[in-house]
């Protein structure tokens, strides 16, 4: 079963589409709110679609989205919409610190030589093991109790943060974050 989003942030909004294109309708640049999956949404016609504003995609009657055109590539996103999906993954991931600091308690190995904490920008063997180390000890309750009791670890927000924004934006071949 396809896993759908009832709520998107917008992005951007392209008033006039993408002229490179030929395509003079508008178009939304969008980021569903709990699976985070780009989206370009076709607006209706004379509403007002304001940045970061939270819109209603769901199968019920929407009041600003007449359809959602499908996927957004990331070659589309514009310099806008790339600036806003980091400050809104940034602002997720703090809303959600107790979801993800459950990542740093349950996380395990991926295969003999790599563990999903590798995957983290700026974790590497060394870090994994002193974090599997101290989780052992006691389980982590938020980021700041990770970055103290793991000597010189890479900013836990940070590193999921940057590894979300890469898994939105370069199609890695493993993923942790979005589906």
């Amino acid at each position: 079963m396809i896993k759908k989003d009832e709520h998107a942030l917008v992005l951007d909004y392209l008033s006039n589409g993408y002229p490179m294109e030929g395509n003079m309708r508008p178009v939304v640049q969008a980021i569903g709110l709990t699976h985070f999956t780009l989206l370009e949404l076709a607006p209706m016609r004379g509403v007002q679609i304001e940045l970061k504003e939270k819109v209603y995609i769901g199968s019920d009657k929407r009041d600003k989205i007449y359809y959602i055109i499908g996927r957004l590539h990331v070659e589309k996103l514009t310099e806008t919409a790339k600036i806003q999906l980091r400050e809104f993954v940034s602002s997720m991931v703090g809303e959600r610190e107790q979801e993800f600091v459950q990542f740093f308690n349950t996380a395990s190995a991926i295969n003999t030589r790599l563990h999903q904490f590798e995957l983290l920008p700026g974790f590497g063997k060394k870090h994994t093991h002193e974090v599997l180390n101290a989780r052992n000890e006691k389980t982590f309750e938020s980021f700041e109790e990770i970055k103290q009791r793991v000597k010189n670890v890479p900013d836990p927000k940070k590193a999921i943060e940057k590894r979300i924004v890469e898994e939105l934006t370069e199609n890695p071949r493993q993923r942790l974050f979005v589906h």
